[in-house]
């Protein structure tokens, strides 16, 4: 009864449909829907979730092709590293971080004494993640993930996720049809997946229920277990802005070449202002603007040429970048996220 229900609103929603995966034939496949639908039921009840949820999840499902879309069309342009630290560390972003860490000092601390993970690196991804809570997801999650079961690419991935999100909502008396995130699943104020939210969720609030939506110390207390499960170190800097000569082999700037400081110092690595980087044992990469550094090289030899003086190649900005800071990128595997993490939580200590 309940597919039957949503055929003509599924077919409604189908028709501009060219998106990729079971969507690239152009027609809708009510065969492979009823198929998932199905598949979603029988996994659920060998997983022994609640009826009642079960039939929250499957009483009106609906398949939005803009999510498959979205999964497909994914943009490929990307920021220079100034660019991006220019969107994410902007001053309204510090500003609002700091009234946070003043609006929640309790909770803050509270993370802190029970995980390790002090209060402005907690505010940094709270930033990062949802501008503190201010960036509200539209997506229901249940429809989300079975549109993107539905084409097929990743069909296993997002049915754990879906499961996981089940789960959840059982677990912790939620109204799935309730729970909203990104089209791709990710959710609350440290946008969490379901699969991650079921690792490292914590009630932060005391009320027995885990909800990283609507309670900001459930999110908070979640973000401060996962960044302590991950390895978090107190005591260690995330990363710390250096210059390099000129020449420097920019093969060396990508984070995954690993040296310790004195080894990195004898290669050149300065502080900003020219004096000596701290020496010795510690192993630190080394993460720069590679494209910026290359198109820049490119630019001075098509411009050289033996009557013309061409400027000299300045040094080059880098950053060495600490454990902490590939603790980050098991987070978000992104050398941009984590500098920006590092960059907004200095600036929020």
């Amino acid at each position: 009864m309940w597919i039957k229900s949503t055929f003509l609103v599924v077919c409604l929603l189908a028709i501009s449909l060219p998106v990729g995966g079971y969507a690239d034939e152009g027609k809708f496949d009510i065969q492979r829907w009823e198929s998932i639908l199905d598949g979603v039921r029988q996994r659920a009840v060998s997983e022994n979730i609640s009826d009642i949820v079960i039939e929250d999840t499957l009483r009106n499902p609906v398949f939005i092709p803009a999510v498959v879309k979205s999964d497909k069309n994914q943009s490929e342009f990307k920021l220079s590293l100034e660019q991006y630290l220019d969107r994410t560390v902007s001053q309204k972003r510090i500003n609002d971080g700091k009234k946070m860490r003043v609006k929640y000092p309790t909770m803050l601390s509270r993370v802190e004494n029970t995980y390790g993970v002090p209060p402005h690196v907690v505010l940094a991804f709270w930033g990062m993640e949802s501008n503190y809570g201010s960036v509200k997801s539209r997506h229901k999650l249940v429809n989300a993930f079975l549109s993107l079961m539905y084409d097929g690419r990743r069909e296993k991935f997002f049915t754990n996720q879906l499961i996981a999100l089940m789960k959840i909502a059982d677990k912790n008396k939620l109204d799935i049809n309730n729970i909203h995130g990104s089209w791709a699943g990710a959710m609350g104020h440290f946008q969490f997946i379901p699969t991650t939210l079921a690792q490292y969720g914590t009630d932060g609030n005391g009320d027995n229920s885990i909800d990283i939506i609507n309670s900001v110390g459930d999110a908070m207390f979640s973000a401060g277990n996962y960044l302590h499960k991950l390895g978090w170190n107190p005591n260690e800097r995330i990363a710390r802005r250096v210059i390099l000569p000129a020449d420097f082999d920019t093969s060396l700037l990508k984070g995954d070449v690993k040296k310790n400081l004195s080894e990195w110092a004898a290669m050149g690595v300065l502080n900003p202002d020219g004096t000596a980087i701290p020496t010795g044992d510690m192993v630190a990469g080394l993460v720069a603007d590679v494209a910026t550094i290359d198109a820049a090289r490119e630019s001075v030899a098509d411009t050289a040429s033996p009557d013309t003086d061409v400027a000299p190649m300045p040094v080059i900005t880098a950053y060495l970048t600490y454990p902490n800071f590939y603790r980050i990128k098991k987070w978000n595997n992104s050398n941009w996220y984590a500098i920006a993490i590092a960059e907004l939580s200095d600036k929020l200590k």
